[in-house]
């Protein structure tokens, strides 16, 4: 929660410069408080697993949040039963009336495929065009962070020469960010992907910065300025076994994968995990939740679509 202080304090203009989580005095006293409306497009297979994950990053806030789960009607499930889904999933025809401070859209098993191959690409693109005037700041995750470049601005992935799979360490970019807040100078997260995005491609586009970066990951995370959009092509939302899991079941399948790197202890799959994300995914998830849409997503949601005011980012 921020901290409540006199707009005349002096140390007012250095913590703001810090992005520390501030407000003054007068905005305090004409703000109003309600639930946070989120939306996560669960696009991962394993979908009650990334669920777990991704609402125990969430959780991690004082803030009080609503969340919907959404699924595409235009594609068949073969890892969740459909009991589960309609218990506890909307499609886009339930919920397109609606308005919501953030959404959050996961990767998904499908990168070697082109995007207009993927089944539920036309609908994809569907809730794309209808988050620029529902959802005030959208988070894409790996394979959905393709995705969102691809159909908004026109970068599409490369296939890379193998497998990147394991615990990698990123260097921030731009300190003053505010999605990196609390972040050390450089920071670990896991990767798991076949594809990848290439800087000469991002650094073209004038409206997003590089937040974190480093040789091996290549690009990790972006946003726009306002962060109206953030993607992340880590998975700093991975539990400690996630890739385990992903390992042994490649093994299984004859596929003779690599071992995830800087995963188990000494490179040996029968030794333990070493969990060192942990933190950086707190973080990021909280100033995301904090920065990109607490203190500047509108009371009245129903303004993103009537206040043009909104659409810088378009």
């Amino acid at each position: 929660m921020p901290i409540k202080l006199d707009k005349a304090l002096p140390a007012l203009d250095i913590l703001r410069s810090e992005n520390v989580f501030i407000m003054d005095d007068s905005r305090a006293r004409h703000q109003d408080i309600r639930p946070m409306e989120v939306l996560i497009l669960n696009l991962m297979p394993t979908k009650e697993a990334t669920e777990t994950q991704l609402l125990r990053l969430l959780a991690n806030t004082p803030l009080q949040i609503n969340v919907d789960f959404l699924y595409m009607e235009s594609h068949e499930s073969k890892n969740t039963a459909a009991e589960h889904l309609e218990a506890f999933y909307k499609t886009f025809s339930d919920i397109k009336h609606k308005y919501y401070d953030g959404l959050i859209i996961t990767g998904a098993p499908v990168e070697t495929l082109a995007f207009e191959e993927v089944d539920y690409w036309e609908e994809l693109c569907e809730i794309f065009d209808w988050s620029k005037t529902h959802v005030y700041s959208t988070l894409h995750l790996c394979w959905g962070a393709q995705a969102g470049l691809y159909y908004k601005y026109g970068v599409d992935k490369v296939l890379m020469s193998r497998k990147l799979s394991g615990i990698f360490s990123q260097d921030v970019k731009d300190n003053g960010n505010p999605l990196m807040h609390g972040f050390d100078d450089s920071f670990m997260a896991p990767h798991s992907r076949y594809t990848e995005v290439l800087v000469s491609d991002v650094e073209k586009l004038e409206s997003l910065d590089i937040i974190a970066a480093s040789e091996e990951v290549g690009l990790s995370i972006l946003a726009t300025k306002d962060l109206r959009e953030v993607f992340s092509f880590g998975h700093l939302e991975y539990d400690r076994d996630t890739l385990d899991k992903e390992y042994q079941r490649d093994v299984l399948a004859g596929k003779n994968p690599d071992v995830p790197e800087n995963y188990y202890q000494d490179d040996n799959p029968a030794e333990n995990i070493k969990m060192r994300w942990n933190l950086a995914a707190t973080t990021f998830f909280s100033n995301w939740l904090n920065y990109g849409v607490y203190q500047e997503t509108p009371y009245q949601l129903e303004e993103l679509e009537t206040d043009y005011s909104f659409f810088g980012y378009l």
